[in-house]
């Protein structure tokens, strides 16, 4: 059982914010910036020997800029430690200027001659050499083209494995997304502090496992900067979720309520309850269509059932509840519209998904006090935009529903992000392709109503949920990503709920 990676700092920035961390460190503290571009190659270098310790020979991709700069010093380093280097430049290496052409300069007094990119060389030790794209790092905004775009095409043509330098080439270091066809890392060494982008957008297809190179700089040098994001950390699971004591007992555990399960769609809002039981709620009761009694109770005796026909018999269970759940398997049907206004006039602090965030979506309101949790089809729905433009800018978009819905945003998918008011939105850097199956979402939703009675608080529910239901689905899929089922997480959703033991 693996949490997060526990060796990456909390906060992420955008990429103006570390350009700012490069520029501190050299009125601050200072350290001369050829001195931090030679700290950056040496670090990236001892990431390579490390990930890959057979490796006989290096190619380094350069690039004009400071990226091209940190590949010279990696590969001027390289070959002192006797490996084979062959630096191959896609720009006019007279075009470098400043520390870069003073690393260019360093390379050629070491005997590297750097050579003009014609494709990646076929004869340097084939099956233990490593490609080291030092093309373009942060600084890209615009699709490649021309020989950049022909050498990132040619590096992830080669089946070598690629070590990327802070950014893979091609992709936007703030939104994370492809601009063109960009690097496939194996793996990528970011510089000084973790860049959003490496969380955003697509990035995940590309990066590979992260790791940070601080260049030994100080966490102080970050004073009076607001990460952009924060990543969920296990640290938030202990807190959300403490040791009960010795005295507790059900009532004092939480009452959840969950409303959902129309005709044909028991399932959802079975797992959903379950979830909510795996996680520690007290006492779970599920409100569900009359269809669908016989197949939750049966399916979970634990779950209290009951059949409501209309909205009005809400009312006796709202209130003996601490918080809802709307929207599971609810359907679009008369009897499911009467209950979600109902429960959305009540109370209640609610966690909303599925059909109970479109049916917000045709008639909005700004309530307070709940938890949405949209994928970008119900997001763009709610922001009444499109799937493209959700996706485009997936951190705008999630403080968008923030704000537009005066609630807690989750926005589901690949790298999932958490927002609420003016707090840092986090994001969850765990779960894994195996979790895009039928009923996550409805687990999720159980996953967060099940904290939230634990601990009254909308905004550490959903930090912590989202990342303890990431876990259980990493641990779920084990044994194979494919055929990973929902119901696989919940002997997981147990022991992620217990991160003391």
């Amino acid at each position: 059982m693996r949490g997060p990676d526990e060796s990456l700092p909390i906060a992420v920035y955008s990429a103006s914010q570390v350009r700012e961390l490069d520029r501190r460190a050299s009125a601050e503290l200072s350290v001369p910036s050829f001195e931090l571009m030679s700290r950056a190659g040496a670090q990236a270098l001892r990431v390579l020997r490390r990930r890959w310790p057979d490796a006989r020979a290096v190619v380094v991709l350069c690039g004009a800029g400071n990226n091209g700069g940190d590949g010279l010093v990696l590969a001027r380093l390289a070959k002192a430690e006797s490996l084979e280097v062959r630096v191959l430049a896609v720009a006019p290496p007279e075009q470098l200027k400043g520390d870069a052409k003073h690393a260019l300069e360093e390379c050629v007094a070491a005997g590297i001659a750097v050579e003009r990119f014609a494709g990646i060389p076929s004869g340097i030790a084939a099956t233990q050499t490593v490609i080291v794209d030092a093309l373009l790092g942060i600084g890209v905004d615009r699709p490649l083209e021309g020989d950049y775009a022909a050498a990132v095409a040619a590096a992830n043509a080669s089946g070598l494995p690629i070590l990327a330098l802070d950014v893979p080439s091609g992709l936007h270091a703030d939104l994370g997304l492809p601009l063109g066809e960009p690097i496939r890392a194996s793996a990528t060494v970011t510089f000084v502090g973790l860049k959003q982008g490496l969380y955003l957008g697509r990035a995940c297809d590309y990066t590979g496992p992260l790791e940070l190179a601080d260049l030994g700089l100080p966490a102080e040098l970050a004073h009076g900067l607001t990460p952009a994001l924060t990543r969920l950390a296990c640290a938030e699971l202990k807190r959300a979720l403490p040791p009960r004591r010795r005295s507790a007992h059900k009532g004092t555990s939480g009452r959840l309520l969950l409303y959902g399960g129309g005709p044909g769609m028991a399932g959802a809002i079975r797992l959903a309850a379950e979830a909510a039981l795996r996680v520690g709620a007290g006492l779970v009761y599920v409100a569900t269509h009359d269809d669908s009694v016989a197949a939750v109770r049966d399916g979970r005796a634990e779950v209290i059932v009951h059949a409501v026909d209309a909205a009005t018999e809400l009312d006796p269970l709202v209130a003996l509840a601490d918080a809802a759940v709307v929207g599971p398997g609810l359907g679009l049907s008369a009897w499911a519209r009467a209950g979600v206004r109902r429960l959305l006039d009540s109370a209640l602090p609610l966690v909303v998904d599925a059909d109970g965030l479109n049916l917000l979506a045709e008639s909005p309101v700004k309530r307070g006090r709940w938890i949405l949790t949209p994928h970008p089809g119900e997001a763009a729905r709610l922001l009444e935009s499109s799937v493209e433009q959700v996706e485009r800018d997936r951190l705008a978009a999630v403080r968008a529903l923030a704000a537009r819905y005066d609630g807690v945003a989750v926005l589901k998918g690949a790298q999932t992000l958490v927002a609420s008011g003016d707090a840092t939105p986090g994001v969850c850097d765990r779960g894994n392709p195996g979790m895009a199956t039928a009923g996550m979402g409805d687990v999720l939703a159980g996953v967060l109503g099940g904290l939230l009675v634990q601990t009254r608080d909308l905004r550490a529910s959903a930090r912590a949920g989202v990342l303890l239901h990431a876990l259980a689905g990493d641990d779920a899929a084990a044994a194979g990503q494919r055929g990973t089922l929902a119901a696989d997480l919940m002997p997981h959703l147990r022991r992620w709920a217990n991160p003391t033991a």
